[in-house]
């Protein structure tokens, strides 16, 4: 289970992509999948967050849910509900959680998409893996960077060693050159 963030910035709330995040698209459980997918259509959303009527997460139904679940079983979209799709009791994230935590148990569990609930667990956001990698990236090209200016300043003696004999090399051969 995450554990409450140990510093701030690193809370699911405080990331920059959790601020800008459009409100979810939410449909209670008795909606039919036709008006849900016409919904995400409409808002380019990958989901739909399927809430009761506190808003609490219930459930949530993706594309990948729309092709696996009713195409594949040929299932009537105007007739079907989002109940009969959805994927009961998702893993929701508190906005408190750890933002690493989270990137974890996502990829190690294998799912997209992370319904994020209030302290009253009401819906409030949902983060995908691209919001995470966006979180990632320039964490990992500051390591980068760090790895290799400490590398090359760690072996900096060797550097100059290498590059004076070098340099002595090619003087070596242009004096001998120029004497021949």
């Amino acid at each position: 289970m995450p554990q409450k963030a140990d510093r701030p910035g690193n809370r699911l709330m405080d990331r920059p992509e959790y601020a800008s995040k459009q409100k979810p698209l939410t449909r209670g459980p008795g909606t039919t999948v036709y008006d849900a997918a016409k919904a995400m259509a409409e808002k380019s959303f990958g989901s739909v967050i399927v809430v009761d009527e506190d808003e609490k997460v219930i459930g949530i139904v993706t594309e990948r849910d729309v092709m696996n679940k009713l195409v594949v079983n040929e299932l009537d979209a105007k007739t079907t509900t989002l109940s009969q799709i959805m994927t009961e009791s998702p893993r929701v994230a508190r906005e408190t959680d750890d933002m690493i935590d989270w990137l974890r148990i996502m990829s190690n569990e294998r799912f997209r998409r992370l319904p994020v609930v209030d302290d009253e667990g009401r819906i409030q956001a949902v983060l995908t893996q691209g919001d995470f990698v966006s979180y990632t990236w320039p964490d990992l090209l500051f390591q980068m960077r760090s790895i290799a200016t400490a590398t090359v300043t760690k072996n900096w003696g060797i550097y100059l060693i290498g590059g004076g004999i070098a340099i002595y090399s090619i003087i070596m051969v242009i004096v001998i050159s120029s004497v021949s």
